[in-house]
């Protein structure tokens, strides 16, 4: 082949590739800046999530050089102008209604059609598409959430549901591929943490599902870059610097993990309760900001677990906290990942994970004062 003729293929697949599954990805506040402030603001919907849910109907470009002409307008109305951009977000329609006749497991039987949606058709929005069905925890939650997944899965494996819980894995394996992790939900701005990790008990009750306990084998790709999510800083840490992301330093010979997020900004779904908070309290807004999202993650938004006087959520301390249940799950992790390499017959991996387990769960019961 010339070289004329391979650079005009090489173009080619260039233009082809270009609409990736980020193509028509929005970050609300980074596109729409200014807007998305006077807009969160400004509370004209009562529900901070909606308009970073909201589809837009031009480009962000377009949308913005129209807001910056027409504000300066003596009867501009920016609700109208909201809803003539953009799209509300999707509210699925059905006719369920609960039937107090049948019992619990006949009621949630019902409701799988209701809250299973369809692989996801790109749009100009902050929701990333979901290249298999999934099932959504329904009302104002329009997306998958990691943590709350497991928990669905639990109910399809009692439902015996098997097609669906792969779907559901093999979304999450889609999510790691993808960005190296499983975002707090399929929105863009979810990118900055995770939530509890129970991907590898999601895969163990697949496996259980199909009776095929090598279907860890398929994982562990997904598995350990996950698990490397969790852990990385770790060589970073030393006496000076006991902080890293996710992961903590106790003593010399100590680490265990933490809840945390990337961004000190408030978060998009929850702008404007975020800012009041931080313009009514006295503490760093980045601070501040950082440990409610750092909450986020952990699934228990909002505890008093994670206030450090226990009745104020200004006074929110998440990242200051060493949790047992983040910690035992990544012992159950490390303790999978063990497994799946002794499957796949890499038993140095196996016994190193393995051994990683041991020391850890010994380091933590430590900490805690459990006897030997």
């Amino acid at each position: 082949m010339s070289t004329n003729k391979f650079l005009f293929l090489a173009l080619i697949l260039l233009f082809v590739q270009l609409p990736t599954s980020s193509s028509a990805q929005i970050m609300p506040s980074k596109e729409y800046g200014e807007l998305f402030r006077t807009v969160q603001m400004s509370n004209i919907f009562k529900d901070s999530k909606v308009f970073p849910d909201m589809v837009a109907l031009r480009s962000p470009t377009t949308i913005m050089k129209k807001y910056k002409t027409q504000q300066r307008l003596p009867d501009f109305d920016l609700k109208k102008f909201i809803l003539e951009n953009f799209k509300l977000p999707a509210s699925p329609q059905h006719s369920f209604k609960s039937d107090r006749g049948v019992s619990v497991a006949q009621h949630i039987n019902h409701l799988w059609p209701v809250l299973t949606r369809k692989p996801d058709i790109r749009q100009q929005s902050s929701l990333i598409p979901m290249p298999h069905p999934y099932v959504v925890p329904g009302g104002r939650f329009r997306e998958i959430y990691y943590w709350d997944t497991y928990f669905t899965i639990l109910g399809l494996w009692q439902s015996q549901k098997t097609n669906l819980i792969k779907n559901m894995v093999d979304n999450f394996a889609y999510l790691i591929d993808q960005f190296g992790f499983i975002p707090n939900g399929n929105r863009t701005y979810y990118l900055s943490r995770s939530q509890p990790p129970f991907f590898p008990l999601m895969i163990r009750i697949l496996a259980k599902a199909k009776n095929d306990p090598r279907i860890l084998i398929y994982y562990l790709p997904e598995l350990q870059k996950e698990y490397d999510f969790w852990m990385n800083g770790r060589k970073s840490l030393s006496k000076s610097n006991t902080t890293a992301r996710n992961v903590v330093q106790i003593d010399e010979n100590t680490i265990l993990n933490r809840y945390w997020d990337r961004s000190n900004r408030p978060r998009q779904e929850a702008f404007r309760e975020d800012s009041l908070l931080a313009l009514h309290s006295n503490r760093n807004p980045e601070k501040l900001y950082r440990n409610l999202r750092a909450a986020a993650e952990s699934g228990w938004d909002f505890s008093s677990r994670w206030l450090k006087d226990n009745k104020k959520l200004s006074s929110i301390n998440t990242t200051n906290i060493i949790p047992v249940d983040l910690n035992s799950l990544l012992f159950y992790y490390e303790n999978t990942l063990s497994r799946a390499y002794k499957l796949k017959g890499n038993l140095s991996k196996a016994t190193a994970y393995r051994k990683k387990a041991d020391i850890e769960k010994q380091q933590s019961e430590d900490i805690a004062g459990i006897p030997g």
